[in-house]
């Protein structure tokens, strides 16, 4: 596979895999993190990361709603519930 298309590949790879974790709102972070070791924070920051070493600027908050389709703070109010103590 050349790097072209190498390249394209992983952007449609990782385009699917946002959006799998955005349709699966019933998995909450910690339960990713505990199972994969990484949630939908690691997954914007790693994203972060990426267009800062490209010499982009990408605000934590930008890089979040890469990840989940909204701000951040919108998809907890939506999705997050508070669990049990347990």
């Amino acid at each position: 596979m050349d790097p072209a298309t190498q390249t394209e590949v992983e952007a449609a790879a990782f385009r699917r895999l946002v959006q799998h974790l955005r349709e699966r709102t019933d998995v909450p972070n910690i339960e990713l993190m505990e199972l994969a070791g990484f949630c939908r924070n690691c997954l914007a920051r790693w994203y972060r990361e990426a267009a800062e070493e490209r010499s982009v600027e990408l605000p934590d908050p930008e890089a979040r709603e890469a990840v989940y389709g909204m701000p951040y703070e919108e998809w907890k109010a939506r999705h997050q519930s508070e669990r049990p103590a347990g």
